[in-house]
C-alpha cells in the first residue's frame, strides 16, 4: 500500500456490466455515510424502494464521514477519473446547497505546497484543470510568502493554488442527505446488519441486531471501515482499516482571523502528507496526517492520540506555521481510513452473489465524491452504465 492516496493508481481492469435491477424493486443499502447515503438518495429518486440501514446513524463519531470538515479537491495527478468525478461532485454539492438552503461547501481554495520544481501529483492534473476551465495559480516561494505570511516558505520551491476547492461540512452533510432521503420516501432502520445465506448466486436476506431480518431484491454494503471485516473471506486481504489522527490546535488570539481565513492546505512532502483545514467554525486549526497509521478496530478502538504521531505533527506545524509553536491541542479526532491496496474505490458484486454489492475503498479521499459516486452507482444498477474499470474488484 502506498504511503498516501492523494493519487490513486490507474488500473488495468476492464469495465464490467452487471445484471440490472428492474425499476421499482427493493434495494437495501447498508451504511449511511457519504457513499451509502448518497446512493440511497439517488436510488430513491430513480423510483426504487430503498431501505437504508446504519448501526449508529449518519455522521456518527465512529464513521469516516463524521468530524466537522472534509477536503474537496480535484487534484489527482494523472488520474483523470477522479478529477472528473470530483468536478461532477462539486456541481452536485452546489445544486443541493441551493435545494436544501444549507451552506455545506466552503470555497476556501486549496493550497498545494511543493518542495521540488516538479511535483507530479499537481503538475499532471494541470491539463485536466485547464480542460474544465478550473486553472491553478502557480506561486513562487516569495509570492507565497507575500500572500500568506504566516507560512514558513524556506524549504518550499513553489505552491499551486486551486481556487475552486475547499472543504465540506461533513457531519452536517451526512445528516442533510439522510433528511432528504426520508423526505423523498426512503425508509431508515438504525441497526447493525450482517449478510444471511447465499443460495443460487443470490443473497437471501440480512440479519439485523434488533433480531429482525430484511429481504430485498438487491443489497449494497457501503459500510466503510467495517466492510473488510464483514466480508473477511472476499475482502479481508483487500480492505484494511487504519487509525488516522486529526488534531485541532488553539490559535493565538492576535492571529486568529488570519489563520481562520487561510485556504485548505496540503504539504507535499512525499512522506506524511500533512494537510489542514483552517476555520472549522472556530473550533481550531485542524491538521491531519495522511500517512497510513496503525491498524484500527472502528467499533472498539479508542479515539485517543498516539503520542509519537502527535509529537511529530507538533514539530511540523511549528515549522510550517511558526505562530502555532506551542499551540495547545484543544481537540483530537480519529478518522478511520478504509484502505484499498491502490487507493481506488470499489463497486462490484460478490463473486458468489449477483445481487450483493460492495461499495467502499474510500481510502481517506472518498467523502467529497459521495454525490457523484452515488449517482454513478444508481446508473450502474439500472443498466445505464458499466462499472468503471478502476472500481472492479481485482481477480
Amino acid at each position: 500500500m502506498s504511503a498516501s492516496t492523494f493519487e490513486p493508481a490507474s488500473g488495468n481492469n476492464k469495465g464490467k456490466k452487471i445484471e440490472p435491477v428492474p425499476a421499482g424493486k427493493h434495494i437495501a443499502v447498508i451504511g449511511a455515510g457519504a457513499f451509502g447515503g448518497w446512493t440511497a438518495l439517488n436510488l430513491a429518486r430513480k423510483g426504487f424502494k430503498v431501505t437504508l440501514i446504519d448501526a449508529w446513524g449518519p455522521g456518527n463519531s465512529r464513521s469516516s464521514s463524521g468530524d466537522e470538515t472534509r477536503v474537496i479537491r480535484s487534484t489527482y495527478g494523472s488520474n483523470e477519473f477522479y478529477f472528473n468525478l470530483n468536478v461532477r461532485a462539486l456541481q452536485l454539492w452546489k445544486e443541493h446547497e441551493q435545494r436544501w438552503k444549507k451552506k455545506l461547501f466552503q470555497n476556501k481554495g486549496v493550497l498545494w505546497m511543493c518542495y521540488h520544481e516538479h511535483t507530479p501529483i499537481v503538475d499532471d492534473s494541470i491539463p485536466f484543470a485547464e480542460k474544465h476551465k478550473m486553472p491553478y495559480e502557480r506561486l513562487s516561494a516569495s509570492e507565497l510568502n507575500t500572500r500568506f505570511p504566516l507560512i514558513n516558505t524556506r524549504d518550499l520551491h513553489h505552491a499551486y493554488y486551486d481556487s475552486f476547492g475547499g472543504c465540506l461540512r461533513a457531519r452536517e452533510a451526512c445528516q442533510y442527505v439522510h433528511k432528504a432521503f426520508l423526505d423523498e420516501g426512503g425508509k431508515y432502520i438504525q441497526a447493525s446488519a450482517e449478510p444471511g445465506k447465499i443460495e443460487k448466486e443470490r443473497l437471501t436476506g440480512i440479519r439485523l441486531s434488533d433480531k429482525n431480518t430484511v429481504t430485498a431484491d438487491a443489497y449494497i454494503f457501503a459500510c466503510g471501515s467495517w466492510l473488510g471485516k464483514l466480508f473477511q473471506d472476499v475482502l479481508g486481504d483487500t480492505l484494511t482499516c487504519t487509525k488516522q489522527e486529526v488534531y485541532y490546535f488553539g490559535v493565538p488570539s492576535d492571529h486568529a482571523q488570519a489563520l481562520d481565513s487561510m485556504p485548505v492546505w496540503i504539504d507535499v512532502d512525499g512522506e506524511d502528507f500533512y494537510y489542514g483545514i483552517p476555520g472549522n467554525q472556530h473550533r481550531g486549526f485542524k491538521i491531519g496526517v495522511d500517512k497510513r497509521g496503525e491498524k484500527f478496530d472502528p467499533t472498539r478502538g479508542e479515539r485517543t492520540v498516539n503520542p509519537e504521531v502527535l509529537e511529530k505533527a507538533r514539530k511540523f506545524i511549528a515549522h510550517r506555521f511558526p505562530v502555532l509553536k506551542n499551540a495547545p491541542l484543544i481537540e483530537n479526532r480519529v478518522c478511520p481510513y478504509e484502505n484499498s491496496p491502490d487507493g481506488n474505490f470499489i463497486f462490484d458484486h460478490h463473486p458468489q452473489a449477483k445481487n450483493l454489492f460492495f461499495m467502499g475503498g474510500g481510502s481517506g479521499h472518498g467523502f467529497k465524491h459521495g454525490p457523484a459516486f452515488g449517482e454513478m452507482v444508481a446508473s450502474i444498477l439500472t443498466g445505464e452504465s458499466l462499472v468503471h474499470p478502476l472500481l472492479v474488484l481485482a481477480k
